[in-house]
């Protein structure tokens, strides 16, 4: 598939892009790493999203609520503590396609990651393997491996990893497919990233979710990559859970408060296995602390505990911003401004690089990793000393995130020509 030819490597072209850019003005909203002086160009939304304006305001609040209010923040705060989390779920059910009681905001990815395991990776009558991706990042490697190992299983027995073919970098559907069908009779779940880190490839969730169903299987997804990046329609595509971090392309902070999607078929039948805590309970009679946990209608019934408020301050800043716009905008810019970096890139010839993320908008997000055939480690340092912020993953990829929300295609323009510049 050929780029098409209606871009230009020039200024001119970035800044006519710019100009025509609906959501340019969102910049403003951000704090931007300074850089000698001047705003350092960004491109690691992928690792860390950037600071909302907001949140220094929204944190003040906060803390003069609990100065004026103490304990009695929880009823008469601007934002009462006491139903703090149930505030995301709307804005969360529009990111990720859901209905409200479907969301919640609680926890960190790895903790949601465990707990959802332990109520949907459940091995009995001979299911007890678990498909997921070769290489996924080690939230996900490590989590399933002790899963399988607390239900007494030899993880090289029990978990299945889908590899890309030898001398490729991205994974076939079909082998995905082909895989799960293969598991058949054996297999009780499948766990795989939304988007693969390292490469930037976003799978097929809906035909991922509908085969291990065919099997007899549960599907989930780990969308720490995915979440504000893409498009999802989690509860269409009957995907079983789900969950997130939000300190990626939601920019909700270092180790923000994540989240989790659980199917309404599942989070509203109290006869689905999950670990009891307190805030999981009905709300009705929560404060009763009676014996018998009953667990309340949707994802909120994974509560463990009262919400962290001071961690999701910053969440709400982040979330705020995305309530002033939608997924299809982003989604809009984010497919035309990769597309322009993509074509930027293709244009150098004096670097030794090969872009692994696949070339179809489809198949990724606002994210593309160049792999260095030689002198990789060199030209990251040297981006760096101009001012780039972006990631290295060893050995040899630079990854590199045009994120819809900031970055601009005159920053795309500049990145290239750094790059073209650079003599090694």
């Amino acid at each position: 598939m050929n780029m098409p030819q209606k871009f230009e490597p020039t200024l001119e072209f970035a800044r006519a892009k710019d100009d025509m850019d609906i959501l340019f003005s969102y910049r403003e909203r951000f704090h931007f790493p300074q850089h000698n002086g001047k705003p350092a160009l960004y491109l690691c939304g992928n690792s860390l999203g950037l600071m909302p304006k907001s949140t220094s305001y929204l944190f003040d609040k906060e803390l003069e609520d609990w100065a004026k209010f103490g304990v009695e923040g929880h009823f008469q705060a601007a934002h009462p503590w006491l139903s703090y989390s149930a505030q995301f779920s709307k804005t969360l059910s529009k990111i990720v396609g859901a209905k409200e009681l479907e969301v919640m905001a609680m926890n960190t990815l790895t903790v949601n990651l465990h707990l959802l395991l332990v109520s949907f990776y459940r091995p009995a009558n001979g299911r007890y393997r678990i498909i997921m991706e070769a290489g996924a990042f080690p939230s996900d490697q490590y989590a399933i491996e002790t899963q399988v190992r607390m239900h007494g299983f030899d993880p090289k027995d029990a978990i299945i990893e889908i590899a890309p073919k030898e001398g490729e970098y991205c994974l076939e559907e079909e082998a995905i497919l082909n895989a799960i069908e293969s598991a058949g009779d054996s297999l009780a779940c499948v766990l795989m990233g939304g988007v693969n880190y390292y490469t930037g490839q976003f799978y097929n969730l809906k035909d991922i979710a509908a085969k291990a169903h065919e099997v007899g299987a549960l599907c989930g997804f780990d969308l720490a990559h995915a979440i504000g990046n893409l498009p999802l329609e989690l509860h269409d595509w009957e995907v079983d859970f789900a969950c997130w971090c939000s300190y990626k392309y939601l920019n909700s902070g270092p180790g923000g408060v994540g989240g989790i999607f659980v199917h309404e078929k599942w989070g509203n039948n109290p006869d689905t296995f999950r670990l009891a805590g307190w805030w999981g309970n009905e709300e009705g009679d929560r404060f009763e602390m009676k014996k018998g946990f009953v667990p309340s209608k949707g994802a909120a019934s994974w509560q463990m505990s009262n919400a962290p408020v001071m961690n999701m301050v910053g969440h709400k800043a982040a979330l705020d911003i995305f309530e002033r716009t939608s997924m299809k905008i982003l989604r809009e810019k984010s497919v035309e401004l990769t597309a322009y970096l993509y074509f930027l890139l293709k244009e150098l010839t004096h670097l030794s690089f090969t872009i692994i993320t696949p070339e179809e908008p489809e198949r990724r997000g606002a994210q593309l990793s160049l792999l260095f055939h030689e002198n990789g480690k060199a030209v990251f340092q040297e981006l760096s000393k101009q001012g780039v912020i972006a990631d290295w993953r060893e050995p040899n990829v630079i990854r590199i995130a045009p994120v819809p929300l900031y970055n601009s295609f005159e920053e795309a323009f500049h990145f290239y020509e750094l790059l073209k510049d650079i003599e090694l």
